[in-house]
């Protein structure tokens, strides 16, 4: 009998040291003071015995007989999700196992801006990413079907305008298709059914509208200053006025980046540079969009504000002078411009 009552408390000391060994190795981290984070990446079609001595190889788990064991005792083996994770050794197996199931992937958030335009985001987009991006390989016609508001769009045009700015949170891993199908979404579901209905009363095309908001988001900086621009502009194209919009000229050249006076000299300088942009030479709307307007200004292009302006100007501080004749701008232009 005592040797039975040995035998069985040298079992239950096995149980409880087996018991303990797992415990600690699945609950307890590898390095609980670790504060470096690992990106992790779970390839497809990868199952738990490659994951886990990858796991091992990246010094993130103590060992990989736990991870498999964790895995097929808590049955989560088939949910084991594609994706870049950031993990710790200062994580337990569990902690691990338990984000790879749920598809829990490194995200990155990104912020575009109003009035960016395509340049821009792409290069946004390839600095978070840390890769190239190139949005300009994608045209209006290779989401048609999906989207209506792209139909009247002309072929072979590409999406400047559409790449509704916002923040947006996007898997690490998240292709150039991916991306633009997600902004493209967030422009779907902005551009309410009431704006479509007055854009059609006015005879107009969602892709004159975004032309338009697109001007008036580099051109002009308050909402209200914009109704009043965008009446000014709807106007100058029924005289047959040349619109002359200088955000026209800088996106013709690329100088997103210059100052308001380097600006002004380019524009004087390039005013008749030979381009469908070009809102000097041309009469009309430009070809396309020059930039990827927010909401206001689509409000703005959409719902112009009655006025009897036919001139504007931008100072260097952003305020919006009008005027309503051309006597009266040259005199806005010396008080505002070029009295330094």
């Amino acid at each position: 009998m005592k040797k039975i009552f040995l035998l069985i408390l040298i079992f239950i000391g096995l149980i409880f040291i087996l018991g303990f060994f797992l415990w600690q190795g699945i609950y307890l981290p590898k390095d609980q003071g670790a504060v470096q984070e690992k990106l992790f990446l779970v390839e497809q079609g990868r199952g738990v015995e490659e994951i886990a001595i990858q796991l091992d190889n990246h010094d993130l788990i103590r060992h990989q007989l736990l991870f498999k064991f964790y895995i097929l005792a808590k049955g989560i083996s088939p949910n084991l999700q594609t994706g870049v994770y950031k993990l710790s050794p200062s994580m337990s197996i569990s902690e691990i196992a338990n984000k790879i199931a749920i598809g829990d992937v490194y995200t990155k958030r990104i912020t575009i801006l109003e009035g960016y335009n395509i340049r821009q985001i792409e290069k946004e987009f390839s600095e978070i990413f840390s890769r190239e991006m190139d949005f300009t390989q994608f045209y209006a016609s290779d989401f048609e079907d999906q989207f209506e508001f792209l139909k009247d769009v002309p072929e072979e045009r590409g999406l400047e305008g559409f790449l509704f700015p916002d923040t947006y949170l996007f898997n690490y891993l998240a292709s150039e298709e991916e991306i633009v199908r997600t902004m493209l979404k967030n422009f779907d579901r902005k551009l309410t059914i009431k704006i479509r209905e007055e854009i059609i009363k006015q005879e107009k095309s969602i892709y004159e509208i975004i032309i338009m908001a697109s001007m008036l988001e580099r051109e002009v900086r308050t909402f209200e200053d914009k109704k009043m621009v965008s009446d000014l502009f709807w106007r100058r194209i029924e005289l047959n006025m040349p619109l002359q919009i200088d955000a026209t000229i800088v996106y013709i050249l690329q100088g997103e980046s210059w100052t308001f006076d380097q600006m002004r000299r380019e524009v004087r300088v390039n005013k008749n540079i030979d381009s469908p942009y070009n809102t000097y030479l041309n009469r009309g709307l430009p070809i396309g969009p020059i930039s990827n307007p927010g909401i206001n200004s689509i409000l703005a292009a959409t719902y112009p504000k009655s006025n009897q302006y036919l001139f504007f100007l931008s100072t260097p501080e952003g305020k919006t002078i009008f005027s309503r004749n051309y006597e009266q701008h040259k005199n806005a232009i010396n008080r505002y411009l070029n009295a330094n």
